[in-house]
């Protein structure tokens, strides 16, 4: 996994001593950080060309204690309804959760810092609990939260990202959002895993990304975002690290014939459109939809 670090301080000692996580390289140009005063970037529109969708911002993601995450919602929820955090399985403050484990209404009070666009914290948002949480075919957490989708744009300004409802596709152009780190990673989609192996998980149709997106401890759970679209189509949660062969921190690539790969130095995200169909009325979660193939407990 893009391991979850042990706490908002190691982010400040790192910060202030002025280096960064000895995690991952980053090359050149592969990442952007913005700090609280500085304006959003925005991409070069070539001339004659269709203007390119809004550059992605920091607005509507969240800083956990040790992850990143978002606020989301599906494309029909109401304003009223509780608004939903999503992150990944192995940032739940439970621990995690073992091979064949789901987690579902489990009450919670964790809190977490909303972001605006610039990557600036504005507010505080806090858990009623954890509707959702697994780390079985997927790796994903989803927090219910106290205040509703209107509340949180009338008090910050600030809407939910929208999920994607239809399987991404490869080439597409992303961006990894990290509010952990207030930092982004912009990359492509490379391709699709039948099957990712990390110790005792595995994951089924894994987004792999193109070398560019050098994703780093604390980025888990961030919300991968079409540039296009400016929706979420996966969440970040694990890279190969140095080489070896489904180990920790070491996920292999397995096909459908069996055939194992190892890509030391590639990161990889968790797809999101298929918990759009497990998601009801209120934005609850329920499990016993017609679509959802989530696991369940």
């Amino acid at each position: 996994m893009n391991k979850p670090l042990v706490g908002a301080f190691l982010a400040a000692l790192l910060l202030g001593a002025g280096v960064a996580p000895a995690v991952a390289a980053e090359p050149a140009g592969s990442t952007s950080e913005v700090s609280a005063e500085a304006a959003p970037q925005t991409k070069y529109t070539a001339p004659d060309t269709v203007p390119a969708a809004k550059a992605v911002t920091f607005a509507g993601t969240v800083a956990l204690s040790n992850c990143s995450g978002s606020v989301v919602r599906i494309p029909d929820a109401a304003p009223t309804d509780p608004a939903l955090v999503l992150s990944n399985g192995h940032c739940m403050e439970s621990g995690f959760p073992g091979p064949g484990e789901v987690v579902v209404d489990q009450p919670s009070s964790r809190t977490f810092t909303l972001l605006n666009a610039s990557g600036s914290g504005v507010g505080t948002l806090k858990a009623s609990k954890i509707a959702y949480g697994t780390m079985t075919d997927t790796d994903l957490s989803l927090y219910e939260l106290t205040s509703t989708y209107q509340q949180i744009e009338d008090s910050y300004g600030i809407r939910a990202l929208e999920l994607e409802t239809a399987h991404p596709t490869a080439g597409t152009a992303i961006t990894v959002a990290s509010g952990y780190w207030k930092r982004t990673y912009s990359c492509d989609i490379d391709g699709f895993v039948h099957q990712l192996k990390e110790g005792r998980w595995t994951w089924k149709d894994s987004v792999r990304y193109t070398p560019e997106c050098q994703t780093i401890g604390g980025t888990s759970g961030s919300p991968v975002i079409d540039d296009a679209t400016g929706k979420v189509v996966a969440v970040n949660n694990t890279g190969n690290e140095s080489g070896q062969e489904c180990t920790d921190n070491n996920p292999c690539e397995v096909d459908e014939n069996g055939g194992v790969t190892v890509r030391e130095g590639i990161n990889y995200a968790q797809q999101t459109y298929n918990m759009v169909p497990c998601i009801g009325a209120g934005s609850k979660i329920d499990l016993s939809r017609e679509g959802c193939a989530l696991p369940k407990p």
